[in-house]
């Protein structure tokens, strides 16, 4: 241990650029899967702006509840179902999959394929859940 401290000590430089660097990539993946909106936001995006909801879920997990008019694409099928999602081009879409882990990937997967207005669920469905939010079955 106290090797180890030694080291960080005689080369806190390079500790100091490895910091910065993985810093710079979590700031650039999470700017690439676009931006976190709250459960209460999506409601006002789609109230206000016709906003999609672009559920990533599988669609077992999307059959025991998912938030209204949701679109459901599982997140492993995304870049094949593409099309499905073209007609929705021009409006706001939200990624929502369980808590958060697969819709900045998918966030990703949607401006590479040119959505531009692309946003994520923060916290996923679990969140939407946990704000006594509605749900529908099905």
């Amino acid at each position: 241990m106290d090797q180890l401290i030694e080291f960080i000590a005689n080369r806190w430089y390079l500790v100091g650029g490895f910091v910065i660097v993985l810093i710079l990539f979590v700031r650039n993946e999470v700017a690439r899967g676009g931006r976190s909106v709250t459960p209460q936001e999506l409601v006002n995006l789609v109230n206000r702006d016709r906003a999609v909801v672009l559920d990533v879920r599988d669609a077992k997990e999307y059959s025991q509840g998912h938030i209204v008019d949701a679109v459901n694409v599982p997140h492993a099928a995304l870049s094949t179902r593409l099309s499905e999602l073209e007609k929705y081009k021009s409006r706001p879409i939200v990624v929502a999959c369980k808590m958060g882990q697969h819709a900045g990937a998918a966030g990703t997967t949607l401006r590479k394929a040119g959505f531009e207005n692309v946003a994520r669920l923060k916290g996923g469905v679990t969140e939407w859940l946990n704000q006594n939010l509605p749900t529908v079955k099905g």
